[in-house]
């Protein structure tokens, strides 16, 4: 387990973590805009917005106030690194397993993060809980919870150092099941995707990448 305490001193370059060449991007430009998606499950409609393509998928789990449009900037960015980005409106725990099937059926996907802030994380940890064969990593913004249910797979703990729940973040990073888990700790106090509207956003957007990226590459 590795922690990491980010000042706003430290300068991550976007560009080393980059997949795609400039002709790449020009084709794939079509990223920067969503589609809006719906799907039914047990007799229930689930509405989100995505963002790209490719094999390697992403479920943004939004916090209490706010929606699925409010993961735009991450999910334009996990878009134009060549994965698909799905934001839920709803996010229960019976919407988000069926969104992970959802990307698999409609989309090719074969491997799927899931990303959850505040009471979005929440509710992240019980669906990782739940089935946790079915999620290749967890990312959790300002998120506290049991974590001895989420098995193997890597884990990216995110907070802020004065907004209460550090030193919680750090154990939950340390007791989680799995070597490629770390604790990332920014300063200030600023709460889960409020972190991406400070100074720290860049490299709180960097890190998510980093990760994302590394694990879509075992991707075929």
């Amino acid at each position: 387990m590795l922690t990491r305490v980010i000042t706003p001193l430290l300068t991550i370059t976007m560009t080393a973590i980059i997949l795609l060449t400039s002709a790449e991007a020009g084709q794939l430009s079509h990223t920067d805009k969503s589609i809006t998606v719906s799907f039914t499950h047990d007799g229930r409609t689930v509405h989100g917005l995505l963002w790209g393509k490719g094999v390697y998928g992403v479920v943004l789990s939004h916090g209490a106030v706010y929606d699925a449009d409010s993961w735009t900037p991450l999910a334009k960015e996990i878009a134009q690194n060549g994965m698909v980005a799905l934001a839920l409106e709803e996010v229960e725990p019976d919407d988000i397993l069926a969104a992970n099937s959802y990307l698999r059926e409609k989309y090719g996907v074969k491997a799927v993060a899931l990303i959850g802030a505040s009471a979005g994380g929440s509710t992240a940890i019980t669906v990782m809980a739940r089935s946790p064969q079915k999620w290749d990593q967890l990312v959790l913004l300002s998120s506290m919870g049991d974590v001895s249910g989420l098995g193997p797979a890597p884990k990216l703990f995110v907070a802020s150092e004065d907004e209460g729940m550090a030193e919680a973040v750090r154990r939950m990073a340390k007791e989680a099941q799995g070597k490629q888990n770390e604790a990332l700790i920014f300063k200030g106090s600023a709460h889960a995707q409020e972190i991406f509207r400070t100074s720290n956003g860049p490299r709180l957007t960097s890190a998510i990448l980093e990760r994302l990226i590394r694990r879509a590459q075992r991707v075929k």
